[in-house]
C-alpha cells in the first residue's frame, strides 16, 4: 500500500497506465489477476492507485499486455519502484503542513520529461530567481510571515535545481507585460531578466515572448503548466494556478483544449532568438542607479 495508506500521484499514474494497456489488449481483470496470481480485487486496487504494484508484477502484466516498448516499460517499472518514495519537498517542512495537492504537483513535475508553461502575469516558477520569488511572497496574502516566505523561496529554488539536474525539455511563453512591468526593484528586475537570457541558452530550453499587441492570443487561456512523460509529446497532466493552491487535471478529454491553446500562443509569440533580443533590450532599459534607496 502507498505510504500513509493513501494513494500517491505515482501509484495513480501507474494504475491508470496499466488499466489503459489492459483495455488496449482487450483483456479483463480476471486475466490480469491470473497472470500475477492475485485476486481481481487487488487488480482493481492497483488500477485505481489505491495500492502500489510490485515491479515484478508490473513486468508480468506488461508481458501479458504485449508491451514491447523498452522506454515505456522502464517508465512504468520506475513508477512502481518510486510509488512509496519519500518526496524531496518533505525535507522542507517547518512545522506547518504542506498541502497534499502541492506535493502531488511537485511529484508530477519532478517526473516530467517535457514541461510547457504559459504565463501572462509572472515569470514561470522554474525560471524565477530567489529575489524575484521573495518579492512575490511579500505581496501574496497566503504567505503570512517570514518563515512561510522563506519556505516558498527554498522550495522553488530546489524545484529549479532538480529541473536543471533532470534535463527535462522546457518551453515557456511569457506575455510581454510580465517582463516589462514594474518589479520589486530595478536590481531584482535586471537580475531576473539576465537569468532568463542565461536559461534560454540551454539546449533543452525554449523561451518565447508574446508581444503586448497579441492581446487576443493572450486571452486564449489563463496561466497553466502542461506535463508530459517519456516519449509522449502531448501533455498528460495540466496544472492550473489558484490563489492559495493549484488544480491538477488528469482527464484525457481536458488535454486537447490546452494543447490547442499552447500551439496558438507559440505561433503568435516572437521566435526564441527574437525573444532573447527583446528581453536583453528590456534589461538594458532598466537602470539600477534609478533604484530608490
Amino acid at each position: 500500500m502507498p505510504a500513509g495508506g493513501k494513494s500517491t500521484v505515482r501509484s495513480r499514474r501507474l494504475g491508470a497506465a496499466l488499466k489503459r494497456l489492459r483495455l488496449n489488449a482487450l483483456l479483463d481483470q480476471e486475466h490480469a489477476a491470473e497472470a500475477v496470481a492475485c485476486s481481481t480485487a487487488k487488480i482493481s486496487r492497483i488500477e485505481s492507485g489505491a495500492v502500489s504494484a510490485r515491479v515484478g508484477d508490473v513486468r508480468m502484466l506488461l508481458d501479458l499486455y504485449e508491451v514491447e516498448d523498452a522506454e515505456e516499460r522502464k517508465l512504468l517499472e520506475k513508477l512502481a519502484r518510486d510509488s512509496n518514495k519519500r518526496g524531496w519537498w518533505l525535507d522542507f517542512e517547518t512545522g506547518r503542513p504542506m498541502r497534499e495537492v502541492l506535493g502531488d504537483f511537485l511529484s508530477l513535475e519532478s517526473d516530467a520529461t517535457y514541461i510547457r508553461t504559459w504565463q501572462p502575469v509572472f515569470v514561470p516558477g522554474l525560471l524565477q530567481t530567489a529575489n524575484y520569488t521573495r518579492a512575490l511572497t511579500d505581496v501574496t496574502p497566503d504567505v503570512v510571515d517570514d518563515e512561510a516566505a522563506d519556505l516558498v523561496v527554498r522550495v522553488r529554488q530546489e524545484r529549479r535545481r532538480i529541473f536543471e539536474e533532470n534535463g527535462a525539455r522546457f518551453a515557456a511563453v511569457i506575455w510581454e507585460p510580465a517582463l516589462t512591468g514594474p518589479m520589486a526593484s530595478p536590481s531584482v528586475h535586471r537580475e531576473q531578466l539576465a537569468h532568463l537570457i542565461k536559461m534560454s541558452k540551454q539546449p533543452n530550453m525554449t523561451i518565447q515572448v508574446l508581444p503586448h499587441s497579441e492581446w487576443a492570443a493572450a486571452r486564449v487561456s489563463p496561466a497553466f503548466v502542461g506535463l508530459s512523460y517519456a516519449r509522449e509529446t502531448s501533455p498528460e497532466v495540466i496544472i492550473l494556478d489558484a490563489l492559495a493552491n493549484c488544480l491538477i487535471l488528469e482527464e484525457p478529454e481536458a488535454m486537447a483544449g490546452y494543447v490547442h491553446a499552447f500551439d496558438a500562443l507559440r505561433s503568435a509569440a516572437l521566435t526564441p532568438s527574437k525573444s532573447v533580443s527583446f528581453i536583453r533590450k528590456v534589461m538594458d532599459s532598466v537602470t539600477v542607479e534609478n533604484e530608490e534607496m
